[in-house]
């Protein structure tokens, strides 16, 4: 028998695969068994999940364990990361079970009630950033729509100390999550959090409107990874019929909440660049310039919108 099987035991029961642990397994044992188990569940970064959490099981950084693979896991720590690999194995993201994300440098808190942040989301940053950069006037005025987490507006006002960020969702239990974000990470104040649809909410114009809304396409919705269609809230990824039923609300409200010469930065699907540029042309007044972006990958993932 592997050494593998030695370290994890695993049985059906009512077709489901139950996986344990065997008795004070060391760190190097355990991270090699579990991160078997996740490989044979599908998940696409097994060790790399496996010592993500089990770190957060022990309090420690990952770099961590690397150093420490003959610690023996106690029977409470076996029973705590045993219930989180489990978890994993039913493709729960690992966001989700250590409740924290990395995004532009900073971790924010988030759990199911927000969609967590992705490193191409960084590029809406990198973009809103450039834009406060090249304006003179302070302070300028962004609003980050559909904010969830508050990870965009956290990081542009961190990043940008001459804005001021008016942060907006339409779930209540998004913006619950995005103020304990702020209390951590707002030490200046500068992110106000407003409940309510798309743009209505501002009290005043803003120079800039940021916005990664809902842009998945009901069709794909059930074609996605389990671990986002399963688990992340459908709120924050269905966008209609054809994905652009958000994205076309906010160009209909932008041109009475933008201040002259302002900009919409938008994140798209990877096949809506044309499309969403087309909409962007029919605005009233029409834009001066739109541009697309492609991300890293090579996808359409940015359009600049500047009245």
């Amino acid at each position: 028998m592997s050494q593998q099987l030695n370290d994890a035991q695993q049985f059906n029961t009512s077709q489901e695969i139950v996986w344990t642990l065997t008795p004070a397994i060391t760190v190097g044992r355990a991270i090699v068994s579990a991160s078997q188990r996740l490989s044979e569940a599908g998940c696409d970064t097994p060790r790399l999940d496996a010592q993500v959490i089990l770190a957060h099981v022990l309090g420690q950084d990952r770099s961590w364990l690397f150093a420490h693979h003959d610690y023996q896991l106690s029977d409470q720590e076996i029973e705590r990361y045993t219930e989180l690999i489990a978890r994993r194995a039913r493709r729960e993201p690992v966001a989700y079970l250590i409740g924290r994300k990395e995004f532009y440098g900073l971790e924010f808190l988030v759990d199911r009630r927000v969609l967590i942040p992705r490193p191409e989301t960084e590029l809406l940053v990198d973009a809103a950033l450039g834009q406060i950069a090249s304006r003179s006037r302070e302070p300028v005025l962004v609003a980050d729509v559909g904010t969830g987490s508050g990870a965009i507006a956290v990081a542009v006002a961190v990043n940008a100390p001459g804005s001021r960020v008016y942060a907006v969702d339409i779930s209540p239990e998004a913006l619950a999550v995005a103020r304990e974000n702020l209390r951590r990470l707002d030490g200046d104040g500068r992110v106000r959090l407003f409940l309510g649809d798309l743009l209505t909410p501002l009290p005043e114009p803003v120079d800039i409107i940021v916005a990664n809304l809902p842009y998945i396409p009901v069709k794909v919705l059930e074609t996605l990874d389990p671990d986002v269609r399963d688990y992340e809230p459908p709120m924050a990824l269905a966008g209609g019929e054809e994905g652009l039923q958000q994205i076309e609300r906010l160009l209909e409200q932008a041109p009475r909440f933008l201040k002259p010469d302002g900009t919409i930065l938008l994140e798209i699907g990877h096949d809506q660049g044309e499309v969403v540029r087309e909409l962007a042309q029919r605005m009233e007044p029409r834009p001066r310039y739109v541009g697309v972006r492609q991300d890293y990958s090579g996808h359409d993932r940015l359009v600049t919108i500047e009245l």
